[in-house]
């Protein structure tokens, strides 16, 4: 038990960063005090599942191999663009920004990926257009998390699938090759290293942005892009998003 007063909750399998930020606010902060829950108030207000972390922690065996989630395969961001691409600038800006937000999402779930895959097509309806679509992989030397080699990897791929004469609707970036740690190490002498105080920094820039999204960005993305998803038909957030709830006159 004493251990588990020592392990952060966000530590315990499953309990994801917003399961944390929930937790937290609840003054859960360790592995402990979730062990320590009361079992009917987390499965009231969480879920039957986090239930049994709880009973988990407690020596209680809830969960089979069968039931344990397989890890990610793959993680995919992509969006269909509000304005048609037809700008490389414009398109390495799409492609920066998903890159970015895959991998952060590749660092939520603890991995490290060896595979990148950038993809772009046009409207497969738009008739009177040229069609293309197109994606190319870039294996990486060594697994990462680090959003500085995911963004390099997919910019590269970019400029393999990049056919200038198209109006493009969509681009995505797709990692893959996941692995828990980066547990290939390079030799004393190799070329290729990894980069000093990456977790370190990924970890720092992650906080940074848990307040909300962008706070903190890599310039390749641009700073007022044109060719973002249209938000004028965004169903409304009511749950989530003060302005979208609706008004009541009397």
């Amino acid at each position: 038990m004493k251990l588990l007063g020592l392990q952060p909750v966000g530590e315990v399998w499953g309990v994801g960063r917003r399961l944390t930020e929930k937790l937290n606010a609840l003054g859960i902060n360790t592995a402990l005090q979730l062990a320590q829950a009361n079992t009917a108030f987390i499965r009231k207000n969480f879920s039957v599942i986090l239930e049994r972390t709880v009973r988990e922690l407690n020596g209680e065996s809830c969960i089979s191999l069968e039931e344990a989630p397989p890890a990610k395969q793959q993680i995919v961001c992509s969006r269909s663009f509000g304005e048609r691409i037809t700008d490389k600038d414009a398109m390495h800006q799409a492609v920066v920004q998903y890159a970015e937000r895959a991998a952060e999402k590749l660092r939520g779930e603890r991995q490290y990926c060896r595979q990148v895959t950038t993809f772009v097509r046009t409207s497969p309806f738009a008739v009177k257009e040229p069609c293309y679509s197109n994606a190319a992989v870039e294996k990486l030397p060594l697994p990462t998390q680090d959003s500085r080699d995911i963004i390099a990897a997919a910019c590269r791929a970019l400029n393999h699938v990049w056919r200038e004469g198209y109006r493009y609707m969509k681009a995505g970036v797709m990692l893959a090759d996941f692995t828990p740690s980066g547990i290939a190490q390079p030799g004393l002498f190799d070329e290729i290293q990894p980069r000093k105080n990456s977790e370190k920094l990924m970890k720092t820039l992650d906080e940074l942005n848990q307040s909300g999204k962008g706070t903190v960005w890599f310039a390749g993305r641009g700073t007022a892009p044109e060719w973002q998803m249209k938000r004028e038909m965004l169903s409304p957030a009511y749950t989530t998003r003060w302005t979208d709830l609706p008004v009541a006159q009397l």
